[in-house]
């Protein structure tokens, strides 16, 4: 059975210019703002009064890495690899771990996993350095605002995330259109500071930025941590790939995001061309004076839009994650009944506020923070081009030679941009590290307890012809009523069954025993979603398939059962879970007693299966039984 078929259809053509302006508000924030602070932060980083050589060869290396990062990269390579319309780093990994056949599934793991915990890692900061930057245009117009930006950025931070259980979905629809008239300004702005040295478009010319590249020596890696800021969310188009579809978000990048980037980058070197003041952040010299209060107010409802769309990102992630198995149930909460991508994750919340909220206290500024910002993004898109080298092979079936020299091109890229950023680790950079480390070690202990957990009981399963004997043999009643034992074998008797026999010496009449797999793939047919079959009279077996992208409902089942023409009721059932203790083997072979610990401390600290699975609570008998692992 193909059970990778979905019933998701493609957006209709005129439905994708509404979606377009709807990517506009989610996906496009994070690179949207980076022109609040990438320019500064290259100005400064080059060292010198910027001469208009230094000038065009910054400008050409910023243009040139929107083109060839996420213009070539993501918008015109990753985004053609989609799993079941799903992006991302955790949908490429499943995707190759569908299509490998065992192949480097280890090294694909690595570098998937690896890539979702570094975008934790600079989501962190991500909030923190666009509300800063966006703040400090208040030093222009009032000085003495000064002191006031950081405590003003961490009430701002405090409610976005306290409003985060409440849900965003009514709100975010004003998203869109305010984002859509910050890139409208955004690239006005721009014009208007070509008008007064239009010599500046000369930059579009690579040969400025690779002049540049070759003639300063170390400064030149120095400056390329800073451009690689005007990037550091590319990834969103990607991963929000399911959201929108290809074709919007193709549509809203080239068709407005790109050029007014790069219109607004343009503007501001024309006016560094000009000789204007770099003292003070050069994004807010483009407008009049008159209007730098009103650009101040857009710029920080531009840089709260960006925040809540990382904030969302990393709830959608956790999901999948969850999904696959790499980490532990977390309790989810679905904030808008008829949208899915609407949900709240209550600790992934909280800890991300902690973690946003002491990033800006401890750097203070943007300035400070961008010596932190962008290891971690750099290092997730050097693991999304290995994958892509991996995908080209199996997926496109190009050959070794084809596909080695486009990755290499992209790998490239992304090694250099790593090599520059690692300059920032001990400056602040190894703090989302850090971050990514913790994550992607929970992650991996997380996986081999569970499978150490369900090789435990499968050896000591039995099979099916042999329990039904013994329970005639031991004159076992089979009572009235309906039982569905939830377990993750697939094979003989669950355990959490054979122990609900042993402790009550009875069986209902009719018996379902029930496996639930996550598989690669976003979404399952509801055609394909269940597997029945009778293993012996009045026991059935069932298989039920949810994609990562699904919310497993086991009560929902009932009209698949219904349509398979069996004759079993779950509206009526009790659940019988089991909860396992985790303790170490006898015989010392388990895995390593500080990853145990880890394990069972997680397994005690999960959401509980009966939230999990939307099961009726006053239907749930939960068993207790010890594992060794």
């Amino acid at each position: 059975m193909d059970h990778t078929a979905t019933e998701n259809a493609p957006p209709h053509a005129s439905n994708k210019l509404l979606l377009a302006g709807s990517a506009v508000g989610v996906v496009f924030g994070d690179i949207g703002t980076s022109p609040l602070y990438t320019l500064k932060t290259v100005i400064l980083l080059s060292g010198s009064t910027p001469t208009p050589e230094i000038i065009l060869g910054l400008l050409s290396l910023i243009i040139w890495t929107l083109i060839l990062v996420t213009s070539l990269k993501y918008a015109a390579f990753a985004m053609r690899f989609d799993n079941r319309g799903e992006g991302g780093i955790m949908a490429l990994m499943s995707l190759l771990q569908h299509n490998g056949k065992g192949k480097g599934r280890g090294m694909i793991i690595f570098a998937g996993l690896l890539g979702a915990a570094l975008i934790y890692g600079d989501g962190a900061i991500t909030p923190a350095i666009s509300v800063l930057s966006a703040l400090e245009g208040l030093n222009i117009v009032f000085p003495e605002a000064q002191h006031y930006i950081l405590p003003v950025t961490v009430v701002i931070l405090l409610g976005l995330f306290a409003i985060q259980p409440f849900g965003t979905a009514k709100i975010g629809i004003v998203f869109g259109p305010i984002m859509i008239l910050w890139f409208l300004i955004l690239a006005g702005l721009g014009i208007w500071g070509i008008t007064q040295h239009p010599a500046v478009l000369m930059a579009i010319n690579p040969y400025y930025g690779v002049h540049f590249l070759l003639s300063n020596g170390l400064v030149s890696f120095l400056v390329l941590g800073g451009v690689f800021l005007c990037v550091t969310g590319a990834e969103a188009l990607y991963a929000d790939m399911g959201h929108f579809g290809k074709k919007p978000i193709w549509l809203a990048w080239f068709g407005l995001v790109f050029p007014s980037l790069v219109l607004n980058y343009a503007g501001q070197s024309a006016l560094l061309l000009s000789g204007a003041d770099i003292s003070h952040n050069i994004f807010f010299r483009l407008c009049p004076p008159a209007l730098q209060i009103p650009l101040v107010i857009l710029a920080t409802l531009a840089t709260i839009i960006a925040s809540q769309a990382i904030i969302t990102g990393a709830f959608s992630m956790t999901r999948q994650t969850i999904q696959l198995g790499w980490l532990p149930r977390l309790n989810i909460k679905q904030t808008a009944e008829d949208n899915y991508g609407q949900i709240y994750i209550g600790i992934v919340n909280w800890l991300l506020m902690f973690a946003t909220l002491f990033l800006a206290v401890f750097f203070k500024s943007s300035d400070n923070l961008a010596a932190a910002y962008g290891i971690a993004v750099s290092l997730t898109m050097l693991m999304t081009s290995g994958l892509l080298y991996v995908a080209m092979r199996r997926i496109w079936h190009w050959n070794r030679t084809a596909s080695a020299l486009v990755a290499l091109l992209f790998l490239t890229i992304d090694a250099c941009f790593l090599v520059a950023n690692m300059i920032k680790v001990l400056d602040g950079g190894y703090i989302p590290l850090l971050l990514a480390t913790v994550i992607c070690s929970v992650m991996l202990v997380w996986h081999r307890g569970r499978a150490a957990t369900l090789r435990s009981l499968d050896d000591k399963g039995m099979d099916v012809e042999t329990f039904f004997r013994s329970l005639r043999e031991n004159d076992i009643p089979r009572g009235p009523g309906a039982a569905v034992f939830l377990t993750r074998s697939q094979s003989g008797i669950p355990p959490v069954m054979r122990w609900h026999v042993t402790r009550n010496r009875a069986l209902q009449q009719k018996v379902l025993a029930l496996t639930v797999i996550v598989l690669n793939v976003p979404r399952i047919a509801t055609r394909n979603r269940l597997v029945i079959r009778q293993a012996a009279p009045d026991y059935w077996r069932a298989v039920a398939y949810y994609g990562f992208m699904e919310r497993p409902n086991i009560p929902a089942l009932q009209n698949e059962i219904s349509h398979k023409n069996c004759p079993f009721d779950l509206t009526d059932a009790t659940y019988y879970l089991g909860h396992e203790t985790i303790v170490g083997r006898e015989d010392g072979q388990g895995i390593a007693h500080w990853q145990r610990r880890c394990y069972a401390f997680m397994a005690r600290n999960c959401s509980h299966a009966t939230h999990y699975y939307h099961l009726p609570g006053d239907q749930v008998v939960e068993i207790s039984r010890r594992v060794a692992v």
